[in-house]
């Protein structure tokens, strides 16, 4: 995707003027109840915007119900060239910068009074992208955690590993014990993986200074989080086999995979890709490179967001506020549209009570996730994710299947961003 720059605001990118002073939040005057359009693809939305609909009757939303990722970002920023962007727009945390870069979403901050108190740290600062303006309202996250097959851990005689250090030990120890089976597989084909778990490790892979982008791909952290799965790689001790196909459904079903590093979400992909194996997993948190630690990365997760086309954003922001931090709207969410909420005060009790029925045997799943989710890293997103994200399916999945580590193609991925960005007209730095 090619992105236009700043037009609206004098500064070209998103230094500190650039991220402020965009659009306004007052309301435009009229009769009748004001009407916006919310673009969303998560299920059942429109179930929970009844209800504000029901209590709101002075400001009526509708949803639009639109495809997810790129597509959705590509469609509202055409949108926004032709001043016909909706109210509203889901959008997940990593589009914010390109979408934002684009004029296309208003700063809300004046708008959502002190609803920060609501979310982790980590994530609010994906909605602020380091500045004090507010782009959007964090609605669900996916916190990582690590799935095991409690049954096979415990006939190998295997300990659940709290640090990397003991991951790749217990890895080895099941090669030993099995050589057909693995602990786990390296997958290419999701770089949301990756990024959550250089996230993890403290990375911040796009960072700006001044109106200049600073891109470190390949950064110290996230070379050691190559280093550490190339290595796996290179000697055996794990697959190198991609997510998501038959071949690994099969090996999760049968147990020649006993784990997988994952998120919060992860018992709804288990209950299609292994159905014979419920109530066999468990969940326990992130391994940890430093012993003791709290420290997880996120996995997928959105917000929603107020559009600077919006002739009604003072209306937008208190229905964004609403639906992301009322506990009935939270809890519509997560009965309707199956979301693990970003606010911490719903990720327990109300419609997460009970533990995901793929794990009856861990019913304090949720009280667990939750306690996980504190530890969420800030992450470092930029305006073209979605460049890098496939130069990592392309280098990561070469450097895998061929057993080759991970350093080499590290490095592509970053030329590959910085390429983009300068080819964008940014300003960048490394």
């Amino acid at each position: 995707m090619k992105h236009r720059t700043v037009a609206a605001c004098a500064a070209a990118v998103l230094s500190a003027a650039a991220l402020t002073g965009c659009g306004s939040s007052q309301d435009s005057g009229g009769s009748g109840p004001v009407e916006l359009t919310y673009w969303a693809w998560a299920p059942g939305m429109a179930e929970v915007v009844a209800l504000w609909n029901e209590e709101n009757p002075d400001v009526r939303v509708t949803v639009k119900k639109q495809a997810s990722g790129d597509d959705l970002v590509t469609k509202t920023v055409t949108a926004a060239k032709a001043g016909k962007a909706p109210d509203l727009v889901q959008a997940e945390y990593q589009a914010l910068p390109t979408l934002v870069s684009n004029d296309v979403l208003a700063d809300i901050s004046g708008d959502v009074g002190d609803a920060e108190k609501e979310f982790a740290p980590g994530l609010w600062q994906q909605v602020t992208l380091g500045t004090d303006a507010v782009y959007a309202l964090p609605q669900d996250s996916g916190p990582m955690m690590l799935f095991y097959r409690q049954d096979l851990f415990e006939e190998y005689g295997l300990s659940v590993p709290a640090t990397w250090e003991e991951f790749a030990e217990t890895a080895r120890a099941l090669k030993k014990k099995a050589p057909d089976k693995d602990l786990t597989t390296f997958s290419s084909n999701d770089a949301g993986l990756f990024a959550g778990l250089a996230q993890q490790a403290g990375a911040r892979w796009w960072t700006t200074e001044g109106q200049t982008w600073k891109v470190a791909v390949d950064d110290a952290a996230t070379r050691r989080v190559a280093e550490f799965w190339g290595g796996l790689v290179e000697e055996g001790a794990i697959d190198n086999q991609p997510m998501y196909t038959p071949a690994w459904n099969k090996a999760l079903n049968d147990g020649e995979q006993i784990a997988w590093v994952s998120a919060v979400w992860a018992p709804g992909t288990l209950t299609t890709a292994a159905p014979d194996t419920k109530g066999a997993w468990a969940m326990a948190p992130l391994p940890q490179w430093e012993e003791g630690a709290n420290a997880t990365g996120s996995w997928g997760g959105s917000t929603t967001a107020v559009t600077n086309d919006s002739a009604h954003k003072e209306a937008a922001a208190r229905f964004a506020t609403w639906l992301n931090t009322d506990p009935a709207a939270l809890d519509a969410l997560v009965r309707e549209s199956g979301i693990y909420p970003a606010a911490q005060a719903a990720q327990t009790g109300g419609a997460l009570e009970e533990a995901p029925e793929f794990m009856p045997n861990q019913p304090d799943f949720y009280a667990r996730a939750a306690k996980i989710a504190e530890g969420t890293a800030p992450a470092a997103w930029g305006p073209n994710v979605n460049v890098a994200y496939s130069a990592f399916k392309d280098a990561f999945g070469k450097a895998a299947k061929e057993r080759s580590g991970f350093g080499a193609a590290l490095r592509t991925v970053h030329e590959a961003t910085v390429t983009d960005l300068e080819k964008q007209g940014f300003e960048v730095s490394e």
